[in-house]
Formats: C-alpha cells, sequence, structure tokens
C-alpha cells in the first residue's frame, strides 16, 4: 500500500465526523429558533393572538392587481426615440460650450484677477487676510534652519 492510498480512510473519517457535527450544531440551533411565547409574560396573550392573526400573512389576495395592461412595444419603441432625440439635441449644446480657454494664458489670468478685484472684499476678511500673512511669515521665521556649527 502506498502513502496516498493509507490516508484515503483518515480523510473519510475527518469529513464524516466533520458532517456530523456540523449537522448536530445546526439541530442545536433549530430549537434557538422556536417562536413559542413566555407564558409567564404579562403580554403573552396580546403577542400570541398577534401572532396567531398575522400566521399566513402574505397572500396573494393580499397583493396589488396589475389595473393597467403593459405599454405596446409601439409605444416603448416612441418613447425609446424621444429620448435618443432629446439626447441628440442635449449632445449639441455640449458640443458648443468652450470647454477650454484657447487663447492667451497670461491674457485670461489678468481677466480672472480683475474680476477677483472688482468683487468688495469684506473688512472683516481683508484683517483675515492679514492676519494670514503675518502667520505666514511668523512660521517661514521659525522653519529656518539655524546656522551650522562649526566643529573645528
Amino acid at each position: 500500500m502506498t502513502a496516498p492510498d493509507m490516508n484515503a480512510p483518515i480523510q473519510k473519517i475527518a469529513a464524516m465526523t466533520v458532517a456530523l457535527v456540523l449537522t448536530g450544531a445546526l439541530s442545536a440551533c433549530a430549537g434557538l429558533y422556536d417562536p413559542a411565547t413566555d407564558a409567564n409574560s404579562p403580554v403573552a396573550p396580546r403577542v400570541q393572538a398577534l401572532v396567531d392573526a398575522n400566521r399566513q400573512y402574505p397572500r396573494w389576495a393580499d397583493f396589488p392587481k396589475v389595473l393597467e395592461a403593459p405599454p405596446a412595444p409601439m409605444a416603448i419603441a416612441a418613447q425609446v426615440n424621444t429620448l435618443r432625440v432629446t439626447g441628440g439635441g442635449l449632445a449639441g449644446e455640449v458640443t458648443r460650450l468652450e470647454w477650454q480657454n484657447t487663447g492667451d494664458p497670461e491674457a485670461f489670468a489678468a481677466d480672472v484677477q480683475a474680476r477677483v478685484n472688482a468683487t468688495p472684499v469684506a473688512p472683516v476678511t481683508a484683517e483675515t487676510q492679514a492676519e494670514m500673512e503675518a502667520f505666514i511669515r511668523r512660521t517661514r521665521e521659525r522653519g529656518r534652519a539655524p546656522p551650522p556649527v562649526d566643529r573645528r
């Protein structure tokens, strides 16, 4: 007998043992989901009445009936064509948009800066900007490296 033949019964026994243990564990868990109500509870009669009343819910009779017939294939085709036409119009509008500035970048930057400068700034914002610049200046001064140490 070779080594693989000798291990075959051990593998089968191990597989059967695992299957039996899992079956036992699952059957033990099944008792945990028993919907019995505790008879000593003060709300037990009400809970049991609600459970009994709704035991068969939902029924097919409780589902809403389809009142209208499904749309005809020609109606669906007309809606699809309408969407295609609308999508084509939208694509045409998108192609007319200017997505990138093809002119001089310096002129564009100057135009943006002029628009920003034309917007009035609140005094509080100006103070905040000055405070930020002072903080940046102080931080840069603190961030300078000390002079090198002379090792001679």
